[in-house]
């Protein structure tokens, strides 16, 4: 879902802003109509340092008869945020009793991973999937945001 302007987010229910760097879950204190939102809990992945100093190696190559090919080099960035987001999936899914409805934001690649990892009783409660990256703006630009226009 990409238009947040019919979106209604109920008293008590949750919001994941995030991307592949940190997340925050917040909460609605206030009504549908009126959000209120509330920072609940900050994820933050650990620091992933530049790719060369993370796989200095060269891929390894492989024999296949008498052709040789190299083996796909492995991407640390993109490994690192596949592991953040299956960190937030398994707090979520700890929590998921206490959300009666959740609305996640990321880019569309960190939603894809966070859809993945998402475990299964908490997926009923999800209103919306909104593929932004809303990450770096302040709670109250995006109560602003998913408010009504």
């Amino acid at each position: 879902m990409t238009e947040t302007s019919h979106l209604r987010i109920p008293h008590g229910g949750y919001v994941l802003v995030g991307d592949g760097r940190g997340a925050r879950l917040l909460r609605n204190e206030g009504h549908a109509r009126h959000l209120s939102l509330q920072l609940q809990h900050r994820f933050e992945a650990p620091p992933n340092p530049p790719t060369r100093a993370q796989g200095t190696d060269r891929p390894p190559r492989v024999r296949q008869g008498e052709h040789r090919s190299a083996i796909e080099q492995t991407y640390w960035h993109d490994r690192a945020e596949q592991v953040f987001a299956g960190e937030v999936a398994a707090t979520l899914g700890r929590l998921a009793d206490a959300i009666p409805a959740l609305v996640v934001i990321a880019p569309p690649r960190m939603l894809a991973q966070l859809r993945q990892a998402m475990p299964d009783r908490l997926k009923p409660a999800i209103l919306a999937e909104i593929d932004k990256d809303l990450a770096k703006l302040s709670v109250e630009e995006i109560q602003h945001r998913l408010g009504p226009t």
